[in-house]
């Protein structure tokens, strides 16, 4: 049973709403594309392991996915799925890389072949024994009985050839392609058959582990070293991405594809959102949308029904993330 669902990591919803909102020409869009696309390539090779989710029995085994929680000493630590039953607790590392895959484990590195060329990716092994390490400290931390907690490296791209240097047992036992995890479970379950965790327990780790979970934010601009009077201001369409649309009698008109938006306003938000800031002023709503008067952001604001705080002339509102997906989830439906 899926406790935590997946969700579109913000690095990668931030990446999008910055190439969107730069100029075609501009001289980091090359660079911030390949970011974009290591970053989808990692969240699909996670989602591409669902199909073999489903094959878990759903009253035995609860599923966590994107963690990112703070450790016994407040530091943080991510997962990408955590499976817990009653007898041990799995997590599952997960690497979408293609080509042929050495595992060193001598100089403790993961070196990637592909069309000729060599590359060198951080020792998987050390990270999944560091997570381990963290976790069990965090169970213990909170008095939890002890468990077993276990990893897995799962390779998500079936057409993977997976080596190793040596003849380490390790490596075959915690390395595997997506494909086999149904089965891996299995054996683990034949091995580790001692319930340990109670019902109360399950759901109080569970219940533990949501609340700890802190998604990081990056700043982009700030990463990539890009200034907020290099981002295009605008309204942009959700159906062809032109920018900046028109406003006219109230809805948003895109001048390519035609298309009249009422909320398209509540897209731009949520860049302002991802790539600027949480809180907004009136001036910045207007200034950020392109709006001609006062009135009408006035009006985008309260029909937004904002948090804010200040008075008036210095009034603060505070964009909700989850109150703009809620609007967008809705308009996009009707698109």
């Amino acid at each position: 049973m899926i406790k935590k669902e997946r969700q579109i990591p913000p690095k990668i919803e931030k990446l999008e709403a910055l190439l969107r909102r730069l100029p075609p020409t501009h001289s980091k869009k090359e660079m911030l594309s390949e970011e974009l696309a290591k970053a989808y390539a990692g969240f699909r090779g996670e989602k591409s392991l669902d199909y073999f989710f489903d094959f878990l029995p759903s009253e035995k085994y609860f599923i966590l996915h994107d963690l990112r929680i703070p450790d016994s000493e407040n530091r943080y630590f991510q997962l990408d799925t955590l499976i817990i039953s009653a007898c041990f607790i799995l997590i599952i590392e997960v690497k979408n890389i293609s080509g042929t895959l050495t595992f060193d484990r001598t100089f403790h590195q993961l070196i990637r072949e592909l069309d000729g060329n060599e590359e060198a990716f951080p020792d998987p092994f050390l990270q999944t024994s560091r997570q381990e390490s963290q976790l069990k400290n965090l169970l213990k931390k909170y008095k939890y009985p002890s468990i077993p907690v276990l990893s897995l490296i799962v390779i998500s791209k079936p057409s993977t050839i997976i080596k190793t240097t040596s003849h380490f047992k390790e490596t075959s036992q915690k390395v595997i392609h997506a494909a086999s995890l149904p089965a891996k479970l299995n054996n683990l379950a034949s091995v580790y058959k001692k319930e340990i965790l109670t019902k109360r327990d399950l759901n109080k780790i569970i219940q533990l582990l949501v609340k700890q979970h802190s998604p990081t934010y990056p700043d982009v601009l700030q990463k990539f070293h890009i200034q907020p009077s290099e981002i295009i201001t605008g309204v942009h369409c959700p159906i062809c991405s032109t920018l900046p649309l028109h406003r006219q009698r109230g809805t948003w008109s895109c001048p390519v594809c035609k298309s009249n938006i009422e909320n398209a306003h509540v897209y731009a938000l949520k860049d302002f959102y991802l790539l600027i800031s949480p809180i907004i002023s009136n001036k910045q709503l207007r200034e950020f949308l392109q709006l001609p008067s006062i009135s009408i952001s006035t009006k985008i604001l309260v029909s937004l029904n904002l948090q804010h705080s200040g008075n008036y002339k210095n009034r603060q509102y505070e964009l909700s993330l989850s109150k703009l997906n809620e609007i967008i989830k809705a308009h996009s439906a009707k698109l």
